[in-house]
């Protein structure tokens, strides 16, 4: 069962992609799988040998690495303002 119900899921779309509908938005994606990333890694702190659930997140995560690597070439400050609310790089 997913821990994000739609509630949680709209309100992440309508906080970082304008609108609760607005699921096509890079901003609303990334922070979506930043969710999804962050609860997948505190199960794996408990169950370190679940190697494919490890397996999932690496694909999450370099699919985050890619959505934002194409933010930060077509809008800077969008990217840089992104970064920011989510606290994903220092």
């Amino acid at each position: 069962m997913s821990h994000l119900t739609a509630e949680k899921k709209a309100n992440i779309f309508k906080t970082f992609g304008e609108k609760a509908n607005n699921t096509g938005s890079i901003e609303g994606q990334v922070a979506m799988l930043t969710e999804r990333i962050n609860h997948i890694s505190g199960h794996l702190k408990g169950n370190r040998k679940d190697f494919s659930t490890n397996r999932g997140l690496m694909q999450m995560v370099g699919r985050r690495k890619r959505l934002l690597q194409y933010l930060s070439h077509t809008n800077l400050s969008s990217y840089r303002a992104l970064i920011e609310k989510l606290g994903i790089r220092k």
